[in-house]
């Protein structure tokens, strides 16, 4: 059974920082695509970033980049994601992803259960 558990949302303070991790277990982690999202109230899904399987290769959404950092250890089959300069408008639930070929087509099979990060201004 797949299981993904993300970790590490809070409230913080605009301008600070978090870091979520994503602990996944049940699948051949090293070898899939990792993706975070987020959905604010009243908002649809939207992608935040993501890691290739392959080289470590990342992306990430024009609203974050520069200030969130994507990263993986496959030896703790964890994914991690580290926020910094949050603003309020980073207010969401953040959920993890993984599968193969998500990297390109951002479609995942696998997801978590969600973490909220609230930024107060």
């Amino acid at each position: 059974q797949v299981r993904l558990v993300e970790s590490g949302g809070g409230l913080v303070q605009a301008g600070g920082s978090l870091r979520l991790a994503c602990a996944a277990s049940g699948l051949a982690f090293s070898i899939c695509d990792l993706g975070w999202f987020r959905q604010a109230p009243g908002k649809e899904r939207e992608f935040v970033g993501a890691i290739s399987w392959i080289r470590g290769s990342t992306a990430y959404a024009d609203s974050v980049k520069g200030r969130f950092t994507i990263s993986r250890d496959n030896a703790k089959n964890t994914l991690y994601l580290q926020m910094n300069s949050l603003k309020p408008e980073d207010t969401a639930v953040y959920y993890c992803a993984a599968g193969r070929g998500g990297f390109v087509s951002h479609k995942y099979d696998y997801w978590g259960q969600g973490t909220q990060v609230t930024v107060a201004s």
